[in-house]
């Protein structure tokens, strides 16, 4: 079992715009529908952490969503409506709020011999690499500048895991035919 975070990234290290909209980084989301590494990533996930900003971009319904696995949401406050999506032995939601080391050892043990895969915002990946509880990152960038926006590689304090490249997979993604996808293992 692995567990895997990490993020889409424009060439200039922003994973949102100023505006805090990532869709440049998306152009078009029907590409992933043949991407290899995504249909891989889909298959060995047995779970997934997602943070309460993927969940809310859903508004509450996972009806669909590609990772038909138990997915647990981190938040504080969990909302008051049932998510949409559900499925008995596939899907299920449940909201952690007692911190992310407790979602990723919920999320193993829902996960068996299969991959924990980390979905979310910057925070939920920052928070991955200051506590170092991952065994992989993955960076898909992608060739364009963003300008000014939210960085990934901010908030991440002095006492960082030490990774090593595994991996560089030259891919489209997302509408970018010309993107390159770094898989890092964590040395610890």
């Amino acid at each position: 079992m692995t567990v895997i975070t990490g993020m889409t990234m424009s060439l200039d290290g922003f994973v949102a715009d100023r505006d805090g909209d990532a869709s440049p980084l998306y152009p078009d989301l029907t590409a992933f529908d043949d991407n290899e590494i995504l249909q891989e990533s889909i298959d060995s996930t047995g779970a997934v952490v997602m943070g309460r900003g993927a969940y809310e971009m859903a508004e509450g319904d996972l009806t669909g969503y590609e990772y038909q696995v138990p997915i647990f949401v981190l938040t504080h406050h969990p909302p008051d409506e049932e998510p949409k999506g559900q499925s008995e032995g596939g899907l299920t939601v449940e909201f952690v709020t007692d911190g992310l080391e407790r979602a990723i050892e919920k999320a193993k043990s829902a996960a068996g011999e299969k991959d924990v895969t980390v979905v979310g915002g910057a925070d939920v990946t920052q928070q991955c690499l200051r506590t170092g509880l991952f065994d992989e990152l993955h960076i898909a960038l992608v060739p364009i500048f963003l300008g000014k926006g939210l960085r990934l590689f901010e908030n991440l304090g002095d006492d960082l895991p030490e990774v090593k490249q595994e991996q560089v997979i030259e891919t489209d993604w997302a509408g970018h035919s010309d993107a390159t996808y770094f898989v890092f293992r964590n040395s610890a």
